[in-house]
C-alpha cells in the first residue's frame, strides 16, 4: 500500500535541500518496456548521518504518521566486531534526524538491521554474529552461532531491546515482510547446522521463516537451496512472494516467485549481480535496488526496473567502495526516498569515510 507523505514530511524534505556528489539518471530507462516505464529522476541526494564510524547497512519506515531511519554503527568497521550497534533515527518537522533508540548485543555484532510494521509495533531487526569480547579473526567467524535480535516499540519513543527471536539461532536473518497476521523473514543457514569451515559456500541455504508475534519464528519455505544469500523479497495481496536474492560472490542475483504454502519456487537468473538487495512496488511497478559493480569505476549503487525478469537500469547513485544496501519510502504520488550507505566522500584529512545518504526521487 502506498504511504503518502504528511504535511511535517515536506517541511523536512525542503529542509534536506542540497546535493552530496553527483546522481546519473540512466537514459532510456527500462528499455525492455520503454513505453510503460516512467523516468526516474534523482532530484537531490543529502549526506545525513556521519560520526566517524563504519555506518552501514540502512533501512527506512512510516510508523504512526512519523518518518524512521535505521543502520549499524561501528567504530571498529566493517567486519564482525562486538562494538557494533544499531541506531534508529526519527525525521523531526524541522527536518533534523533524533536518535530516538540505540541498543547492541553483548558479544555481539548487531548487523543488517530492517524495519518491519506489524501488529501496530515497529519492529527492527538485526542479525548477529557471534564475536566475542573482542575482535575474532575471519577464520573463526561461524554461521551456526548466528542468533537473531529485535528491537520494537508501540509508539517510536519507548523500546523493548535487546529481544531474542526465538527460532533463529543458527539463523543469520535479514529482511522481513508482512501479510495479514504472520510476518516473514528470510534467514541464511547450513543445511542441517552442519560443522564446517565458515563462510558462505555453495551449500548455505536461505530460508523463509514466519511468525505470528514477530518473535517466535519457524521454517515455512526455501528461497535458495543453493548459494543462499540476501533475499529481499515482498508478499503480493493474493499471497504470492517476489523475492530478489543475491548469490555467492558477484555472480548474477535471482527472481524468485512462490505461492503459498511456498513449498515450489520458481527462480531466474538475472542479468547482473545485485549487491545488498531491495525490491519494492512503486507505481504498479516493481523496482529493485542495490549493489552493481563496474569494471570503470567499482562498485555503485544503482536502481532498476524489473522488466520481463531482467534488471532495467534506471538511476545511479553517488556511491563507491563499500556501499549499497537501500531502503525506501515513498513520499507521495510519484516519489520517494532512498537511504543508503557509501565510502565515496572523504574528511579534511582525506580519508574515507562511511557515512549515510537520502536521495529524493520523482518519476517522469
Amino acid at each position: 500500500m502506498a504511504m503518502m507523505a504528511d504535511e511535517p514530511d515536506r517541511r523536512a524534505l525542503l529542509a534536506l535541500a542540497g546535493v552530496s556528489g553527483l546522481a546519473r539518471t540512466v537514459p532510456g530507462a527500462g528499455a525492455q518496456d520503454s513505453a510503460a516505464a516512467p523516468r526516474v529522476v534523482v532530484e537531490s541526494v543529502r549526506r545525513i548521518f556521519h560520526n566517524g564510524e563504519h555506518n552501514a547497512f540502512t533501512d527506512l519506515a512510516r510508523f504512526k504518521g512519523r518518518v524512521y531511519l535505521t543502520f549499524r554503527s561501528c567504530p571498529d568497521g566493517h567486519m564482525v566486531h562486538h562494538t557494533a550497534s544499531v541506531l534508529v533515527l526519527r525525521l523531526e518537522p524541522d527536518g533534523t534526524w533524533k536518535q530516538v533508540h540505540r541498543f547492541s548485543v553483548k558479544d555481539r555484532d548487531t548487523r543488517d538491521p530492517h524495519f518491519l510494521v506489524f501488529k501496530e509495533r515497529l519492529f527492527v531487526y538485526t542479525g548477529t554474529w557471534y564475536a566475542g569480547k573482542t575482535t575474532i579473526a575471519p577464520k573463526d567467524y561461524d554461521m551456526n552461532l548466528h542468533l537473531g535480535f529485535a528491537a520494537w516499540s508501540v509508539d517510536g519513543e519507548s523500546w523493548n531491546s535487546p529481544v531474542m527471536l526465538e527460532g533463529t539461532f543458527g539463523h543469520y536473518i535479514w529482511r522481513a515482510a508482512a501479510h495479514g497476521s504472520t510476518a516473514y523473514l528470510c534467514g541464511r543457514r547450513k543445511p542441517s547446522f552442519e560443522v564446517k569451515p565458515r563462510g558462505e559456500p555453495r551449500e548455505v541455504e536461505s530460508i523463509l521463516l514466519e511468525s505470528e508475534d514477530g518473535l517466535t519464528w519457524r521454517k515455512k519455505g526455501v528461497f535458495q537451496e543453493i548459494e543462499g544469500d540476501e533475499t529481499a523479497f515482498l508478499v503480493e495481496p493474493d499471497g504470492s512472494i517476489l523475492g530478489i536474492a543475491r548469490r555467492t560472490g558477484n555472480a548474477p542475483a535471482q527472481v524468485l516467485r512462490s505461492k503459498p504454502p511456498y513449498s515450489n519456487w520458481d527462480r531466474k537468473v538475472l542479468n547482473r549481480s545485485v549487491g545488498g538487495p531491495l525490491v519494492v512496488r512503486w507505481n504498479g511497478r516493481y523496482l529493485v535496488g542495490g549493489r552493481k559493480i563496474t569494471r570503470e569505476a567499482g562498485p555503485k549503487t544503482t536502481l532498476c526496473w524489473l522488466v520481463d525478469d531482467q534488471l532495467a537500469e534506471c538511476a545511479e547513485l553517488p556511491s563507491g567502495g563499500d556501499n549499497s544496501y537501500p531502503g525506501f519510502l515513498e513520499t507521495g504520488p510519484g516519489r520517494a526516498w532512498v537511504s543508503y550507505y557509501s565510502t565515496h566522500e572523504k574528511d579534511a584529512d582525506g580519508k574515507a569515510i562511511t557515512a549515510i545518504y537520502l536521495a529524493e526521487l520523482r518519476l517522469e
